[in-house]
């Protein structure tokens, strides 16, 4: 089921936004604890349609119950004899608040210091409270953070279990939560409604991650970086592709400190393929057990697929870009090679720089390189042989284009930053700092009369890459159009 939580700080709006939520999701949490006045739950309960769960937490368990705990009891007693299809109670309430009537219990075990040491023994702790559901809670930004959770709703437990994360990662669990068929998943009714910090929203559930669509059949493409606008378009695009296909995959943010233990746990998830950000490329190739084609003498893997002997690491951004760049230029066919002999300069130092080398080295341009952190740049062009140039000595420089491949680097004055008085209409300009979006720095020379490859049409070729590695089937050309369409 999929639980929307409604934490309403006016009584007046309380009652609007659990009609608003009722029509959207199988079960309502109300929050009790972030009414600004006493409510008369029953009243708010009337004329809802779907099960209610009523907490009423306090800020140790992440809530905002300002008043005494004795308060606190009193409120949650009176709602249970509202009728409420279950109250949540912490361990510590839990004794103090008997079982009434029809309503069920939500034990709840918060821990704000992250997983308890011990989940086994909190859940036994929990279940002895006469739990009918057990819930964990905990701050958790990384799929780290959430891997002691997934083993315990995983497992087929005599009480089942529910989770909510506080953090990026609740977007992974409500995902996982679906496919493990656990009792719910907890959502936003809309952004800036959340009951904690990174709870996903409903519209973003089902529209850009298919919530519907996802079951014990689906199968999981772990998307490896920070959940942000860029991973949301990824797993939009992707998505709409798998389905105008009527394929099984679905994509699942994973935001991740490390590469650490990452395939042994995904494989325990049946998990086999693994689309990679940028800023985890390098150490993806690392990671993987066998390096294909360009992975290897390129040092950079975007795209991670299990194969029986192991992780087999993929690059396939260097070619979408050096096309996207070459089709800029002017290429009149498959024969010719417009950066032949172009001088190139790469801004950055990164894996997203370090790709984009390796792809004007393998169309024969000529590559120099510069960064603000001069010692990665140096590094980098002793790895291939490149030209480094300090970046202080970037206006002394002379190219045909220029590629933008740093999210740090910025357009400004300062010493670190690009003065845009450097582009000339004679210039090439690409940015794939930002992928798919534009830049300031592209809006910038547009103005200047430079030629600029278009993020856009690098991000196309990108996803279609990986979706046809991951489904061997040719990506729908509809679906570009129909996503555009329905962007917010």
């Amino acid at each position: 089921m999929l639980c929307i939580s409604v934490a309403p700080v006016s009584r007046k709006l309380a009652k609007a936004d659990l009609l608003n939520a009722a029509g959207q999701c199988d079960l309502i949490e109300l929050c009790l604890d972030h009414l600004l006045k006493e409510p008369d739950v029953g009243e708010m309960l009337q004329g809802i349609g779907k099960p209610i769960v009523v907490p009423c937490r306090r800020p140790q368990e992440g809530g905002k119950f300002a008043g005494t705990d004795e308060e606190r009891m009193t409120l949650l007693r009176q709602a249970i004899v509202a009728g409420p299809q279950y109250v949540e109670l912490d361990l510590e309430t839990a004794p103090k608040v008997p079982r009434f009537g029809k309503t069920k219990r939500l034990i709840s075990v918060m821990s704000l210091n992250g997983p308890p040491d011990d989940v086994d023994a909190a859940y036994d702790e929990a279940a002895k409270a006469n739990a009918d559901v057990i819930k964990f809670a905990w701050p958790a930004s990384t799929f780290e953070a959430v891997w002691p959770l997934l083993k315990i709703i995983s497992q087929k437990r005599q009480i089942p279990t529910v989770g909510l994360l506080i953090g990026r990662s609740a977007l992974t669990l409500a995902l996982l939560g679906r496919a493990l068929d656990v009792p719910w998943s907890y959502a936003a009714l809309e952004r800036g409604l959340e009951s904690v910090p990174g709870q996903p929203t409903v519209r973003d559930l089902k529209e850009i991650y298919c919530w519907d669509d996802i079951g014990p059949k689906t199968r999981f493409v772990a998307l490896i970086g920070p959940i942000d606008q860029q991973m949301a378009k990824t797993a939009r695009v992707l998505n709409a592709a798998f389905r105008a296909i009527d394929d099984r995959h679905r994509c699942l943010p994973t935001p991740i400190r490390s590469f650490e233990r990452l395939g042994e746990r995904l494989e325990r998830l049946k998990i086999n393929a693994i689309v990679v950000s940028p800023e985890f490329a390098r150490a993806a190739a690392e990671q993987a057990q066998k390096r294909e084609g360009s992975a290897e003498p390129s040092g950079y893997a975007d795209l991670l697929l299990r194969q029986p002997d192991g992780w087999t690491a993929y690059h396939t951004f260097w070619r979408h870009a050096a096309k996207a760049l070459e089709d800029r230029l002017g290429r009149k066919d498959e024969q010719d090679h417009p950066l032949d002999r172009r001088n190139v300069l790469v801004v950055g130092s990164g894996g997203l720089a370090q790709a984009f080398v390796y792809g004007i080295q393998r169309n024969k341009g000529i590559v120099s390189i510069t960064s603000p952190d001069e010692k990665s740049a140096q590094q980098l062009a002793q790895k291939f042989g490149l030209r480094h140039v300090p970046f202080h000595n970037l206006y002394d420089t002379l190219a045909d284009v220029v590629a933008i491949a740093d999210p740090a680097v910025q357009m400004g004055h300062g010493k670190t930053e690009i003065n845009p008085g450097y582009f000339r209409p004679t210039m090439t300009v690409m940015d794939v700092s930002a992928l798919p979006d534009d830049t300031l720095l592209l809006e910038e020379v547009r103005g200047r009369g430079c030629k600029v490859v278009e993020p856009s049409e690098v991000f196309r070729g990108l996803l279609a890459a990986q979706f046809e590695s991951l489904t061997g089937k040719q990506f729908p050309a509809p679906v570009w159009d129909e996503v555009l369409a329905n962007e917010p």
